[in-house]
């Protein structure tokens, strides 16, 4: 399955990627320099934020320290290695240059590895880039790799999996886009930090087009709801027995999560007994809600202390957590 690709100022988008090393297993843009929001101005003196998946780490940073070095923090002395480093093993995963000059706009663009991408697409290891991915973005690159492709679909639906759990037996489509969109927002400290809390809510409203693109062909081959897509509504089956089915199909860091929260100390249960019992819990939305929070939490916070040497100890490391356009990328 390859992402919807969205067609706006697909000239700029060019542009700036020319300016990096073309060896991207996946590109896309987002946030709020692209899609706007509702109730805020228009995104175009807004950061722009960028992801670029690439095969070979190493190799891509050393091409692009060549190319634009002024990118980079003081890490660049230290070579294209140890920028890899720790690229790969701290934070989630993700190494971001800030606040860069870059064809007449600022924009923000993190480097991922693909196999990491794939892991945290397949089991929400870190949630962070997946995260980004459950909300419309703009791919402007994306190759071959079957695995990715697959990882990609199979991410969509573990949202609306997980969305599925904390809504009600009968709900709207825009309410399921606003338990998707927020899913990478339970648990961010960010959100604590002045960030508007009807965020989640003005990104769906302003991009409902959007979000139905995503999510169409998943919602009418979904055998556990009954999708009224001419009335925007749709029924999901919240038996005990139904809720164990999509319990069982959620991403495996959050099912250990689950298990983590809700086992008791010393009985060590496995993870389908657990899961059994989460879902006969009339709590179990809120069950869903705090083990997603605790993935979000932890890689939100290592992410943003990695930030500020990435970003290096200047003005950049603060607009690593809050960008000049004093909205966050996400």
């Amino acid at each position: 399955m390859s992402l919807p690709v969205l067609q706006s100022n697909s000239g700029l988008m060019r542009r700036i990627l020319a300016h990096f090393p073309r060896d991207l297993s996946l590109a896309f843009a987002y946030g709020s320099g692209l899609f706007g929001q509702a109730g805020q101005p228009a995104p175009s003196n807004n950061v722009l934020d960028f992801v670029f998946a690439v095969d070979d780490p190493i190799t891509w940073h050393t091409m692009n320290i060549m190319k634009n070095p002024r990118h980079y923090s003081f890490l660049r002395f230290f070579g294209p290695r140890y920028i890899s480093k720790m690229q790969n093993n701290y934070g989630a995963g993700i190494y971001y240059n800030t606040l860069v000059p870059c064809d007449d706009r600022i924009i923000k663009y993190g480097v991922i590895s693909t196999g990491t991408l794939i892991e945290d697409l397949l089991h929400w290891k870190n949630l962070y880039i997946a995260g980004r991915l459950h909300k419309p973005v703009k791919i402007l690159i994306q190759d071959e790799n079957g695995k990715l492709q697959a990882a990609l679909a199979r991410n969509l639906k573990s949202a609306v999996t997980a969305a599925f759990l904390m809504l009600p037996e009968s709900f709207t489509e825009e309410e399921l886009y606003v338990r998707i969109a927020g899913l990478s927002y339970y648990g961010d400290f960010r959100m604590i930090l002045g960030e508007d809390r009807s965020k989640v809510m003005n990104i769906v409203s302003a991009n409902m087009e959007n979000f139905q693109r995503l999510y169409n062909n998943i919602l009418q081959e979904c055998p556990q709801v009954v999708y009224k897509q001419h009335l925007g509504k749709l029924e999901l089956d919240k038996s005990p027995e139904g809720q164990f089915s999509l319990l069982m199909a959620l991403p495996r860091t959050l099912q250990q999560e689950i298990t983590r929260l809700v086992d008791q100390p010393g009985k060590n249960r496995d993870v389908e007994e657990i899961l059994l019992q989460v879902a006969q819990d009339p709590d179990c939305g809120l069950v869903i809600q705090q083990s997603v929070g605790g993935i979000v939490k932890s890689s939100s916070i290592t992410q943003s202390a990695k930030g500020i040497l990435t970003a290096g100890c200047t003005d950049k490391s603060i607009g690593f957590i809050l960008p000049a356009s004093g909205k966050l990328g996400l």
